[in-house]
């Protein structure tokens, strides 16, 4: 799962999620890169083995790390999460020395011991981090991880054609949004919204409580003029809709086509993905991917890579370099949750509601 776009936003169930990126050229390989030197001689070797996904980083920003570390990047990608975790696992948490993942999959590489805590007296900056996007359940003592981006879908609407206000998830439902909704299709993400709108977890797993949801929802079908997940701003471009609910990648795109549109981050909270950063357990350049943590929570080179990537800012610091200031969510937003597996009893009361939701809507 990418989290771009929140990966369309859910491990296993969220079809999660968030994301939307440029061509980044460097070195991948499906293994290690070798060190210079042993690093248990004491110095520090002069190659860092990055995993992650492709186009992750601006190349100025791993080519002015190089200049000022003397540390070269060497740039490994992987296509999905489950095939990092399987070469992680094979290599016995070896092979690489810093992985960008998602939220999800994080917590499997805890669990099965394929991470390192960090030494925070190594990366300077580590409070730079908005605390929004800390202690979450993958790593609730920030012991392991650095977040490197948030996909957050979020409510856009046209004012022009909106003659009220829309600040919450409550909103959706006022009667004078009747055929005037445009959604994504994730039935988590749908079911989640409306549990935050009753004041419940996105999380519920109290098949009673879901199943009041489950009602809620049905009762916003006459608002939704459509809903799809393949560029759903269009919509809001095109004037069919007057109001969307848009995965990260979605937002960008419409306000950079629209600047006049509103965005609105719900009084409830919000709900998002993180992707971050960690140590495997084993490897060969720790210190280095120490200092290339550090290295991309100062500010400005934080900004850069967010600006990039187009995922919110999760680098506090870094918000007042942003050229795309709509990637910093405001200081004023305290409250987000990330959307998780449920048991199974759970997750056939979620698919339940969206059947009979998708039923009522056409």
């Amino acid at each position: 799962m990418r989290m771009r776009d929140l990966k369309k936003w859910v491990a296993g169930s969220l079809t999660a999620a968030l994301l939307s990126v440029c061509f980044l050229s460097g070195c991948g390989s499906d293994g290690a890169g070798k060190s210079d030197t042993d690093s248990a001689g004491g110095e520090s070797p002069k190659e860092m083995v990055l995993f992650t996904w492709n186009e992750m980083f601006p190349q100025e920003v791993l080519d002015s790390f190089e200049d000022e570390t003397g540390i070269k990047v060497i740039y490994s990608n992987f296509d999905t999460d489950e095939t990092m975790l399987e070469k992680l696992a094979q290599a016995e948490g070896g092979d690489y020395d810093l992985v960008i993942a998602d939220d999800y999959i994080i917590e499997s590489v805890v669990d099965e011991g394929l991470a390192q805590k960090l030494d925070q007296s190594k990366i300077e900056n580590f409070e730079n981090i908005n605390p929004l996007y800390q202690g979450q359940f993958y790593d609730e003592n920030d012991e392991y991880t650095v977040p490197y981006g948030a996909g957050i879908p979020l409510i856009v609407y046209d004012p022009e054609a909106v003659d009220f206000e829309i600040e919450s998830y409550k909103d959706l439902w006022d009667e004078r949004l009747e055929d005037s909704l445009a959604l994504t299709a994730n039935y988590r993400v749908i079911n989640g919204i409306t549990l935050l709108s009753m004041g419940k977890s996105m999380n519920e797993q109290d098949v009673s409580v879901i199943e009041e949801a489950g009602e809620r929802l049905k009762a916003l079908a006459p608002n939704v003029r459509m809903i799809q997940d393949d560029n759903t701003q269009n919509a809001l471009l095109n004037g069919e809709a007057s109001v969307a609910f848009l995965y990260t990648s979605q937002v960008n795109k419409v306000l950079a086509e629209d600047p006049d549109l509103k965005i609105v981050y719900p009084e409830e909270g919000l709900g998002f993905g993180i992707m971050a950063g960690f140590v495997p357990s084993n490897a060969p350049n720790s210190e280095a991917a120490h200092q290339f943590l550090d290295y991309i929570l100062q500010p400005e080179v934080g900004a850069r890579c967010f600006d990039f990537i187009g995922y919110y800012s999760t680098n506090q610091a870094a918000d007042e370099f942003l050229e795309n200031k709509d990637l910093a969510v405001p200081d004023s937003v305290t409250e987000g949750e990330i959307i998780q597996n449920v048991s199974e009893e759970a997750d056939a009361a979620y698919n339940k509601n969206w059947t009979e939701f998708r039923a009522a809507c056409d």
